[in-house]
């Protein structure tokens, strides 16, 4: 995993697997927010894979894909959600960590 600080809440990464997830949690993140839409590449895990093992180590998950088309208001709105409810510090991930940034950044002007 190469993980990127954006600030002292939020971090980004590529795509994780369920077996990253015990190291995740030992660096303390609280929550975890994919970005990726599930079937996007043959290889990776799906969500439901991340969550499930997230879940057992008591971290909080949320799921808001983008995809294709960029990043959208709904996306943006359902991570401002995301970052009003969960525990910091997150990590958002998806293929590379570009869009897990582009979300995040976008929340900035809805969060102040």
């Amino acid at each position: 995993m190469d993980i990127r600080t954006i600030d002292e809440s939020y971090s980004v990464t590529g795509q994780i697997t369920p077996d990253n997830l015990e190291q995740i949690k030992a660096m303390g993140f609280k929550s975890i927010v994919c970005h990726r839409p599930d079937q996007e590449a043959a290889d990776q895990p799906r969500f439901a894979e991340i969550e499930a093992r997230a879940r057992e180590l008591g971290l909080e998950t949320k799921h808001i894909p983008v995809g294709p088309a960029g990043v959208t208001a709904d996306a943006v709105h359902a991570m401002v959600d995301a970052l009003d409810t969960f525990e910091r510090p997150m990590l958002g991930y998806c293929r590379s960590g570009a869009r897990s940034t582009a979300v995040y950044e976008q929340t900035r002007h809805i969060r102040g």
